[in-house]
């Protein structure tokens, strides 16, 4: 499915983006990619996920992936 938004995919990608597409090895979701306009706010994406599924929780770590996974499914998103 083609994306309203304008995303800079890793060929165009230079300096701090490139930086961290590369952490991704080149293959990031475009959840992810939606931020490609502005590195700042891709890299604030990825502290809030890793907060969120690795940061102390009172939920264990796999009540967390069962969470994110009937959520996308409700979504019919395969994230």
């Amino acid at each position: 499915m083609e994306s309203r938004i304008e995303m800079i995919e890793y060929e165009e990608s230079e300096g701090k983006l490139r930086e961290l597409y590369d952490k991704f090895n080149g293959k990031m979701a475009n959840i992810l990619k939606v931020h490609s306009l502005n590195p700042k706010s891709l890299e604030a994406h990825l502290e809030y996920y890793k907060v969120i599924m690795f940061g102390k929780s009172p939920l264990k770590r796999s009540t967390r992936e069962m969470i994110a996974t009937v959520v996308s499914s409700k979504n019919d998103c395969f994230y």
